[in-house]
């Protein structure tokens, strides 16, 4: 079984903002600080709940591309809206 370029980038993608997520809930632990959690939620939903939902739709469950991306981008929209309430408290 071969790994393609875009599946490599992925996945790699993903395991760095699992680490970068993890240290914000390691942030969100040692200072009790909500922010962080939230911070930390909207990373992982950013960058690895898309690729991980994504993988198995399309290619475990052999959904369609559009599935996929509307999967992908609505997992964005959330993370990035964790992310705004982190930063802002809106």
């Amino acid at each position: 079984m071969s790994v393609t370029p875009a599946t490599f980038t992925g996945a790699l993608t993903a395991a760095v903002g699992l680490f970068v997520a993890y240290q914000a809930y390691r942030g969100y632990r040692r200072n009790d600080s909500r922010p962080m959690l939230f911070l930390g939620i909207g990373i992982f939903l950013v960058t690895v709940a898309p690729f991980v939902v994504t993988t198995l739709l399309v290619s475990v469950l052999l959904a369609s591309d559009a599935a996929g991306i509307l999967a992908w981008a609505t997992l964005e929209i959330v993370g990035l809206g964790s992310i705004l309430y982190a930063l802002t408290g809106a």
